[in-house]
């Protein structure tokens, strides 16, 4: 049978870290879902970007690195605030998986708490891979464009991401 996984994030934006942690799911099950949470929060400071942008930075950071679409699902999670409602809430709203996939401690304890099978996830150069750091570097000019698939910078410049992060955080301001 078949195994499906289940890894959730905010991906804002999708970077590396959150590819090769898809490429290690995928060396254990046949198929993973992507949880795209908190899918109702942008144009923030933690959260900049759209569901529908994060959906898309995914896609394609997915597509350049060669991983077939039929291995996947992108699935948008909106927050409900509510932790013993979660699991519940996102189960309704995506395909059936036997296995979670994260080291994030509330998600590890409310799906093991819901009876699933957890397994943890390598960071992969955690203190750079992290869309935190990403945000921060935008921020202040650095080079961010290395930490995120050559697809996934492409596609931020087009949206004008990088302007949008600083016009929020009242650094680019007219």
């Amino acid at each position: 049978m078949a195994e499906t996984g289940l890894y959730v994030g905010r991906f804002q934006p999708f970077h590396l870290g959150h590819l090769e942690a898809i490429r290690h799911i995928l060396k254990k099950v046949d198929f993973v879902i992507i949880a795209i949470g908190s899918a109702q929060y942008s144009h923030t400071l933690e959260n900049p970007f759209t569901a529908g942008e994060r959906m898309t930075m995914s896609r394609l950071a997915l597509e350049e690195a060669g991983i077939p679409s039929n291995k996947y699902s992108l699935v948008p999670i909106p927050d409900v605030n509510i932790h013993r409602l979660w699991v519940a809430h996102l189960t309704s709203l995506t395909p059936s998986f036997q296995i979670v996939f994260s080291k994030e401690p509330l998600t590890v304890t409310l799906f093991r708490e819901a009876g699933f099978k957890v397994e943890p996830i390598p960071f992969f150069n955690r203190e750079i891979y992290s869309a935190t750091e990403i945000r921060k570097r935008m921020l202040s000019n650095e080079d961010w464009s290395s930490l995120v698939p050559r697809s996934v910078a492409l596609f931020v410049r087009r949206i004008k991401g990088e302007e949008r992060l600083r016009y929020l955080s009242g650094s680019d301001r007219t």
